[in-house]
């Protein structure tokens, strides 16, 4: 039999490939691994998903266990809604859509609003999954550079007034790849360049609750209203396994649409698990167990800041984040990253080369580290190790 595959199946992905392999080194054992976004294990909530899921079964067995609608499970739609209504942001239960994780989310929101030839806006560097499922569907990916406060400004403002961007996605709250927050400065600048104009602002907050240090950052919600379309997902602060992420969309004829795609490509998100979650966080301090989590990834992180200090030369140059999971290196010109991962790799230390993450290809120079999933101890000895293979590299340049 010939096989007589899509053009969007046969087409050449290098995004995708790293994604796999980063998946497929968070799987070994043998490395100490800095490449991917895992939380920490320790930091499940194991026995109270017990005891919920046990509820779940004795007080709405059948209901759990049947099909449901895609708007996803009425309960935790208005505890998301509760918490949005907390920080500001007024959205109705009615508005938000339950996913399959924010991989779903992202895969909807580019179906409803992405047609192939539209200009849309990315981070550059950006969370490279978004990257790769904006391409399915062959829109003009603009890009924006990102400085330690957050978008460019004079090429955001020079892009939106060039295209007629559909959408600008964004992750401003300690950002995939770089751990940047964007401030609140250009925060407002941003909303003000962007009112009035056709333009969806996708807010992607996968770390935002993860916080440690700073001010939290209002969401562009707060300053551009219906304009702004948040994405949220519970991976990071509950569990990445439930698969349990979240559209919030003011505008009613475009969550709608989102609705009606979801039930297209799979009816709805598990309702057993969206019942479990929402039994956990009736029964639970949510706020105390985040806490827990940040205590946690603060050490974690000043153990990494820390061990740069220690053992990287000068030459080298890394984010400080405020929270969330990952810290961005800019290696000294000349050291391809690429070629330091294979090395580091072979060393035994898995890290996460920038390139991927550039729409542009400009990261040649650097690479992300994951603080999340370490010990303090692999922490140092990992970094020890990076450096010795970077110094290595500098010296047969």
């Amino acid at each position: 039999m010939k096989l007589r595959l899509s053009k969007r199946a046969l087409k050449e992905d290098f995004q995708g490939q790293f994604v796999k392999m980063m998946l497929d080194v968070a799987a070994k054992g043998d490395l100490i691994s800095f490449a991917g976004g895992l939380p920490n294990p320790i930091s499940f909530p194991v026995e109270e998903i017990k005891e919920a899921c046990c509820k779940v079964l004795d007080n709405n067995g059948i209901q759990s266990l049947q099909y449901n609608n895609a708007d996803g499970y009425l309960p935790l739609r208005e505890f998301i809604a509760n918490r949005y209504k907390m920080q500001g942001a007024d959205i109705k239960a009615k508005n938000i859509l339950i996913t399959n994780g924010s991989q779903q989310a992202l895969d909807i929101i580019a179906s409803v609003l992405i047609d192939a030839g539209d200009d849309v806006l990315v981070e550059d560097p950006s969370y490279l999954v978004a990257l790769q499922t904006f391409h399915i569907y062959n829109p003009n990916i603009r890009t924006v550079s990102l400085n330690e406060d957050g978008a460019n400004l004079e090429e955001f403002k020079e892009s939106m007034n060039k295209y007629n961007h559909k959408l600008f996605y964004s992750v401003p709250t300690f950002q995939n790849p770089t751990g940047i927050t964007y401030t609140s400065e250009v925060r407002e600048k941003i909303a003000e360049i962007m009112k009035g104009k056709d333009t969806f602002f996708i807010e992607d907050n996968p770390y935002g609750e993860l916080r440690f240090r700073g001010e939290h950052q209002k969401s562009f919600y707060n300053l551009l209203g219906e304009q702004a379309i948040l994405m949220g997902t519970f991976s990071k602060t509950f569990s990445p396994g439930f698969r349990m992420g979240w559209i919030a969309c003011g505008v009613d004829e475009v969550i709608n649409k989102m609705k009606h795609y979801k039930q297209l490509v799979d009816f709805h998100t598990s309702i057993f698990s969206q019942m479990v979650v929402a039994q956990y966080l009736k029964d639970n301090d949510y706020d105390a167990h985040i806490k827990k989590i940040t205590d946690l990834y603060k050490k974690q992180c000043d153990y990494m800041l820390e061990a740069m200090d220690k053992y990287f030369a000068k030459d080298i140059h890394w984010t400080h984040p405020e929270g969330g999971m990952f810290i961005w290196v800019k290696l000294p010109k000349g050291i391809d990253a690429v070629e330091l991962g294979k090395k580091a790799a072979d060393n035994g230390v898995a890290i996460a080369p920038g390139e991927p993450f550039y729409e542009s290809k400009r990261g040649e120079g650097t690479f992300r580290l994951n603080y999340t999933n370490s010990s303090p101890e692999m922490i140092d000895k990992g970094i020890s190790i990076l450096s010795k293979v970077i110094e290595e590299m500098k010296k047969s340049k």
